[in-house]
């Protein structure tokens, strides 16, 4: 498979698509800015009275359990009919799946009521919604004995989407292909809400490449390629987290095509 991630990014540039979110409250802000950064239109709407039409007049609809209540999941499943309605990408972020009973229940029901496109998490969360024993530390990742590329493969043929699974180095997976992504930089994991950013970038170009495996790496990649360039110049994670935005928001084709890491299940 030859992915080229910065023609999604100049796509985005050129069409931005509305972006839909029904997301986490602690990182709202920060999912709202790299969508605008990266040249979309975020809108954070989640009440149960508007989601239906805004979902059906968006691109993309991001879906994001970390603060989840039976009324925010109630306005997920009613958005995400809508959104399938309409045949657009759906992605779910199954944030603290396998830390409590109610977030493993609310995650499935989602999954069972609307065709989700991306399914995405960390090695623990993936590894719970797709049946392993496991137990998130809150939204940490902890060890899966499981290899996870098995994991990421079984689930996408389990659920017929896309499985992204994030980490030091990316897997994103569907039925036929595989590919990893080893861009990004350690200080992701020391700031709050990197996970959700990326949750929002994949939504991003899923909603303007068909293709959801390549949208999903697109999206890592031009988001983690910002995170290294970030990184050069940032004393802290305070420094880095601004210079994440005005990297994303200046990045170009050629520095993308220049630093782009991955590798595919062929290689």
């Amino acid at each position: 498979m030859i992915i080229d991630s910065s023609e999604p990014m100049e796509k985005v540039r050129r069409e931005k698509p509305l972006i839909h979110h029904i997301t986490n409250f602690v990182t709202i802000n920060d999912c709202a800015n790299i969508v605008k950064a990266f040249g979309a239109s975020p809108v954070m709407a989640h009440a149960r009275e508007e989601v239906v039409d805004m979902a059906g007049i968006s691109s993309a609809l991001v879906l994001n359990i970390g603060t989840l209540t039976s009324e925010i999941v109630e306005a997920m499943l009613l958005a995400g009919k809508s959104a399938n309605g309409k045949h657009i990408p759906v992605v779910l972020d199954v944030c603290g799946a396998g830390a409590t009973k109610f977030r493993d229940d609310k995650c499935f029901e989602i999954l069972d009521v609307v065709r989700v496109s991306i399914i995405k998490g960390n090695s623990s969360e993936i590894a719970r919604i797709a049946g392993e024993n496991v137990q998130t530390k809150g939204v940490d990742a902890v060890i899966v004995e499981k290899n996870l590329q098995d994991v990421a493969r079984e689930l996408a043929q389990k659920r017929d989407c896309t499985v992204v699974i994030t980490g030091r180095e990316d897997i994103v997976a569907d039925r036929k292909s595989l590919v990893q992504v080893l861009n990004g930089h350690p200080m992701m994991a020391d700031i709050v809400g990197t996970g959700c950013m990326a949750t929002s970038v994949i939504g991003t170009f899923a909603a303007v490449e068909k293709d959801l495996v390549a949208a999903s790496v697109a999206g890592l990649v031009c988001y983690e390629v910002a995170a290294e360039i970030a990184a050069k110049n940032a004393s802290g994670p305070g420094s880095f987290k601004e210079k994440l935005i005005d990297a994303v928001y200046n990045l170009d084709s050629s520095t993308i095509k220049r630093m782009q890491k991955i590798v595919t299940a062929e290689d």
